[in-house]
């Protein structure tokens, strides 16, 4: 139990840690900040509209760029149109090695329009939806859900089961319900009853935020993967972490705040080379949040960045927070 290679379709992973997608994160340059540091067994995109993708977006066509990026890549798509995710996922087949569906998503501008976690309140239009996306994709196809709408609707081994019969490869469980967001403690009890439940393979995902959690879940739920989100967050070297305590029985020291610096400083220069210095200068401000957390001024720090608007700006401030030159280009 733990540390293993995981095959999901066709596709054989080096191991069975997994990035999971989140919104306004696992874009191409946090995706490859978190290979070269986490190198996790599987990336997953930020989640992208089937109907955007239909209409040839060119916003959404820009977050499927995964040029250069090392290899698999598991693109997610949303919908509640059983005909356009199927559409959607034939397009996303050629450029992902996995496609992923959305029904977990809680955002309540994806829920009111049917999408995500919606979803859960309807199983037979998961049904319809699950098997049109396995009909048109021509790669592995995973879905990620979560343990239910409310406690009143727990549907995660239900839908495992269906999902399994309608020919996805691997199914993800978040262990909270739409309703609870991501407030409390994930329910790592249905992980577990979903693996009891499939053949396939199941992937525990919630409050994994330590090398001592990824060990937790393995043992109590049997799963046969784990998926972080937020975990990853300022930290994407959670994974390699996990990975030698699995491996190993002990932890690597943490990072040195040189390290840190340069790691910070090479996200942005990925960011600058993918989305150009308007954009960069602003994205990089949520994760240098995230990276500095529980560092000494922190909070001035964080103010300081939050009113960037140019490269030179930023590595001045940043510079000066950790008194290290920069060697941004």
């Amino acid at each position: 139990m733990g540390i293993k290679k995981l095959k999901i379709g066709n596709i054989e992973l080096e191991n069975n840690l997994i990035l999971a997608p989140m919104a306004g994160v696992t874009d191409l340059p946090f995706r490859m900040i978190t290979k070269k540091y986490g190198n996790p067994g599987l990336v997953c995109n930020e989640m992208v509209s089937s109907k955007a993708i239909l209409f040839q977006d060119e916003k959404t066509l820009k977050m499927l760029h995964c040029e250069k990026e090392k290899r698999p890549i598991s693109m997610q798509i949303f919908g509640s149109d059983p005909e356009v995710m199927g559409k959607a996922a034939k397009i996303v087949s050629e450029i992902a090695d996995i496609v992923d569906i959305n029904m977990g998503c809680p955002a309540p501008k994806v829920v009111k329009n049917g999408d995500g976690s919606r979803i859960l309140l309807d199983l037979n239009l998961a049904k319809e939806i699950i098997c049109a996306v396995v009909k048109n994709a021509t790669k592995p196809v995973t879905l990620k859900i979560r343990k239910g709408w409310d406690k009143e609707h727990i549907v995660a081994k239900d839908l495992a089961k269906i999902a399994e019969e309608c020919g996805i490869s691997a199914i993800a469980v978040h262990g909270r319900t739409r309703d609870e967001f991501y407030s409390g403690k994930a329910d790592w009890k249905i992980i577990q009853q979903v693996k009891d439940s499939v053949r396939i393979p199941v992937i525990g995902n919630g409050d994994i935020q330590r090398e001592e959690d990824a060990k937790k879940m393995f043992e109590e739920t049997g799963c046969d993967g784990i998926m972080i989100g937020r975990g990853t967050l300022g930290n994407p070297w959670i994974f390699a972490r996990i990975y030698h305590y699995l491996e190993k029985g002990e932890k690597l020291p943490d990072l040195t705040v040189k390290e840190k610096f340069r790691v910070i400083q090479e996200h942005f220069q990925l960011l600058l080379e993918e989305k150009g210095e308007y954009t960069a200068t602003r994205e990089i401000r949520k994760h240098v949040a995230w990276y500095i957390k529980g560092m000494k001024n922190a909070t001035v720090m964080r103010e300081a960045i939050n009113k960037v608007e140019s490269k030179e700006a930023f590595e001045q401030i940043l510079c000066e927070y950790f008194g290290y030159e920069s060697n941004i280009v």
